[in-house]
């Protein structure tokens, strides 16, 4: 089996280039922002850590394809390295601490290496095929916090047992079927909308069971849905179909997604 020890430890190198862009310009006076032609902002933190992600990565990896949610590029059949500069630039830009840096690394059409790095939230999480899921508290934590933990889902095995996230309600009503969502809400314990990578981050720890959203791109979910699975949960979009790429996005702890698929299949 193919291992990705030496791409994890470049993805962490990328994800602590990143941070030293997004932890200087976090509630920065002078951020710029602009809107793309789909509405969603953009920052100026977003193009700088693309950027200085993409230049370490033509250095590193001068043969791998780069697909980027602010450069572009597209995810080719061989090894492409899958870019969020900044996951949650709404929350960046407002001065919210949930927001992070996505790199996943995808081989042969299947992430392979996943890092969420939110050094607002003083938290990283990293996986790679075979290797497990890892969390760590960084800066501030206590030297104890800092050492790695190995990731499990929950052992929640009923609907009505389970919490539940995702990140805009609306977007279920223009995307997927909002009364679909809500009735998965009704057949749940408790809910939330912890939104964008935090979610699955949470359901990768075991703290949630279900994150699930109507519409997502592949640099959304690419990291992720690597991180739940080494994890021990499933990722697939809301088809079944086990991708990254489909549109949308569901992850669970595994013992609870056909159940949710259920109830929010069209």
């Amino acid at each position: 089996m193919t291992t990705y020890g030496t791409d994890l430890a470049l993805a962490l190198q990328l994800a602590d280039a990143a941070d030293s862009v997004t932890r200087a310009r976090f509630r920065a006076t002078d951020l710029r922002v602009e809107r793309k032609p789909d509405r969603t902002p953009v920052t100026d933190a977003d193009l700088a850590v693309e950027d200085a992600v993409r230049a370490i990565l033509g250095r590193e990896r001068p043969g791998d394809d780069i697909a980027g949610e602010e450069r572009g590029g597209k995810v080719g059949s061989g090894r492409t390295w899958v870019l969020d500069p900044i996951d949650g630039t709404k929350n960046f830009l407002r001065g919210v601490p949930a927001w992070g840096t996505l790199i996943a690394l995808v081989d042969g059409g299947r992430p392979v290496v996943g890092v969420v790095s939110a050094p607002a939230l003083g938290q990283r999480w990293w996986a790679s095929r075979g290797e497990g899921a890892w969390t760590r508290k960084e800066l501030a934590a206590p030297e104890s916090a800092r050492e790695p933990r190995r990731l499990q889902v929950s052992a929640v095995g009923d609907l009505g047992d389970a919490y539940l996230s995702t990140t805009h309600l609306n977007s279920w009503r223009e995307h997927h079927s909002r009364e679909k969502y809500l009735a998965l809400v009704d057949a749940v314990w408790e809910t939330r909308a912890f939104g964008d990578f935090w979610h699955y981050c949470l359901v990768a720890e075991g703290a949630l069971d279900i994150a699930t959203e109507a519409i997502v791109n592949p640099w959304d979910v690419a990291a992720v849905k690597v991180l739940i699975e080494e994890a021990g949960g499933t990722f697939t979009d809301l088809s079944g179909r086990d991708r990254f790429d489909g549109g949308s996005a569901i992850g669970t702890n595994g013992r609870l997604h056909r159940a949710a698929l259920a109830i929010l299949a069209r």
